[in-house]
């Protein structure tokens, strides 16, 4: 295999009770993991109908006036839940903000669960109809998407199938509605800036469902970068860092960016809805023992899921 290449897999390879289909998918899934940390994935449960009521309530939201979503901003929350305003997050390690505003929608605990108490109730806008009932089904779609891919991912590590599911059950996941806002004048950007700079994520993995243009960058193990591009019915996964710090960066939380690869792409919308997939607060990230050995020292000091989402947090700016 390519170590420079995306794999593009059939999630129901995996779910189809072919043995022979689902032990194929877990290795091509897997070693596209281990070398670019990222992969595609068909047939992943989000339908087209529904794709295209999220992102027709998505655009419906940020088309509101600046006064109104300003409404749905809580400061106080952290970015952790509702409207998070033009210029508010930059990358790690980057001082310019990137070129977008965005919406979070957090776990629903149903059941008795007194992690309940962790999280801040979501916001929900009242000028969109259906906005919550979308939303909330993008949000159980994934999640449960997440939660077999996981599965597949604990095979290919040598784990019990069901290693992460309870250590995702009520998580901390956030489902973000992402606009990269078009600018007309170009010398209102803050020099440097980007829509989205290059980054890794924070969670243990992320589904993104499509970019309504292009511009998504990930970073090989040459250095270099390539373009990320799905077609319309697919997904792309990717590793977070706490994944990668679990398994002693066996699998790569990989470099990605959002850029306007012409000057004339800033003049055009961009709308994607990533799945940050988190555990529960309490989930030990200290490394795997079967990913330690001589020739892969442990790299990272121990540390909890909700520990490291903290200072996370603080790094972006989200956080004092």
């Amino acid at each position: 295999m390519d170590k420079n290449k995306i794999a593009v897999v059939d999630y129901n390879d995996y779910t189809s009770g072919d043995k022979t289909k689902r032990q194929v998918f877990i290795k091509e899934f897997g070693d596209s993991f281990s070398n670019m940390g990222f992969a595609i994935v068909r047939n992943h449960g989000v339908t087209k109908e529904l794709k295209e009521k999220l992102f027709e309530v998505s655009k419906a939201f940020f088309a509101l006036p600046t006064e109104v979503k300003l409404k749905y901003e809580d400061l106080a929350l952290a970015g952790q839940r509702g409207y998070i305003s033009k210029l508010r997050e930059s990358a790690k390690g980057k001082s310019v903000p990137d070129i977008k505003e965005f919406y979070h929608i957090g776990q629903t605990v149903t059941d008795e669960d007194p992690i309940k108490d962790e999280y801040p109730d979501n916001i929900w806008p009242k000028e969109i109809e259906n906005f919550e009932t979308v939303c909330q089904e993008v949000y159980k779609t994934f999640e449960n998407t997440g939660r077999n891919l996981l599965k597949a991912t604990a095979l290919y590590l040598g784990l019990e199938e069901d290693y992460f599911t309870p250590k995702i059950h009520n998580g901390n996941s956030v489902l973000r509605l992402l606009h990269y806002y078009p600018v007309k004048d170009l010398s209102e950007i803050p020099e440097g800036a980007v829509r989205a700079a290059a980054h890794g994520d924070i969670n243990l993995i992320t589904l993104l469902m499509g970019g309504s243009a292009e511009g998504l960058e990930a970073q090989t193990l040459d250095g270099d970068w390539i373009p990320v591009s799905p077609n319309d019915d697919e997904i792309v996964i990717n590793i977070g860092d706490m994944l990668a710090r679990l398994t002693n960066d066996r699998f790569r939380s990989t470099q990605h960016r959002v850029i306007s690869p012409k000057a004339e792409s800033w003049l055009t919308p961009r709308f994607s809805t990533p799945f940050f997939l988190h555990p529960r607060s309490d989930m030990d990230l200290t490394c795997l023992d079967s990913c330690v050995n001589e020739q892969n020292p442990k790299k990272y000091t121990d540390t909890t899921a909700g520990e490291f989402l903290t200072e996370r947090l603080i790094e972006l700016g989200l956080k004092k």
